[in-house]
């Protein structure tokens, strides 16, 4: 008899649309998702690729940041996480999983807009924790808009502010910390390589965030930093639910080749990837996970 093969298919790997299109407020909730984000609880597992790091991961209380937060504690690494306020529920859930895994959860609320933040979030780390090795700026704000005229001053410099400024404050007040072998890893987008119209804004500082990625990794490089970048497609994440108009959310993904969007612990190994010795060569680079919408 043939055997059984262990792995999924990537077509059933995650819930396919039509997804719950009931509306939330931004930033949005994980426990309001339907259905549920799967952010690796009951699935990852780890090997002491990051035994005895620590990491702040900006947005961390959700998503992608979620995900990626379960995964390095897994993996050995203390967590500071950064979040607003607003998400405090979310981040102390977050906060259980990494205790769950033998590690320690440093909550640190806050406005990654405000330089003054950033460092005071690097120097709570230093303190704290210790050290600084992994900086993982995964922050950002999107809205919608079917016409450019649409878009507000004050939404479009939000929009710089959180996903370019505060990628640049945080990144700014951790080189002085980061020692050889430390690294930034930004999450970026296909928005940047494909932009959609309705995400004029959110997607040109994608693309900004590609360019600062490979620019700040030639900066630093001789410094023995290393940094890089993942640019997901659809990934099912409060942020989708919370932003989007209500149509597209339904269906929210189906445009891939494997028909769904992407769940956030399927993007989470390559975070864990490009923090540890396994990508000492590898700087400057952008990872897409796509779902094979990949345009570059």
């Amino acid at each position: 008899m043939p055997r059984k093969s262990a792995h999924r298919d990537p077509r059933q790997a995650g819930a396919k649309p039509p997804y719950s299109s009931r509306k939330q407020s931004p930033p949005g909730m994980e426990s309001k998702m339907i259905p549920q984000a799967d952010h690796g609880e009951q699935s990852y597992v780890g090997s002491s690729r990051l035994a005895g790091k620590v990491a702040i991961i900006t947005g961390g209380d959700s998503g992608i940041g979620r995900a990626v937060a379960i995964a390095y504690a897994r993996e050995g690494s203390d967590i500071v996480l950064s979040y607003l306020k607003t998400e405090q529920k979310d981040a102390e859930e977050t906060a259980r999983w990494i205790e769950q895994a033998g590690r320690r959860a440093l909550l640190f609320p806050g406005d990654i807009q405000k330089s003054r933040y950033c460092q005071d979030l690097v120097k709570t780390a230093i303190k704290k924790l210790g050290r600084l090795d992994l900086v993982v700026n995964n922050a950002a704000f999107q809205r919608t808009h079917d016409k450019p005229s649409d878009i507000p001053e004050k939404e479009f410099d939000q929009t710089f502010r959180t996903n370019i400024y505060g990628t640049f404050f945080l990144s700014q007040a951790s080189l002085d910390h980061l020692e050889k072998g430390g690294c930034i890893i930004n999450t970026c987008s296909i928005q940047a390589f494909d932009p959609s119209p309705q995400l004029l804004a959110y997607a040109s500082t994608k693309a900004a965030l590609v360019n600062f990625t490979k620019g700040l990794a030639k900066a630093v490089a001789k410094s023995g930093i290393r940094v890089n970048g993942v640019a997901p497609g659809p990934v099912w994440t409060p942020l989708i639910p919370s932003t989007m108009p209500a149509k597209k959310v339904k269906q929210f993904g189906s445009d891939t080749a494997f028909e769904r969007a992407a769940q956030p612990a399927e993007i989470a190994p390559l975070y864990v990837f490009l923090a540890s010795q396994d990508a000492t060569y590898v700087t400057g680079e952008i990872f897409g996970a796509t779902g094979g919408q990949t345009p570059y």
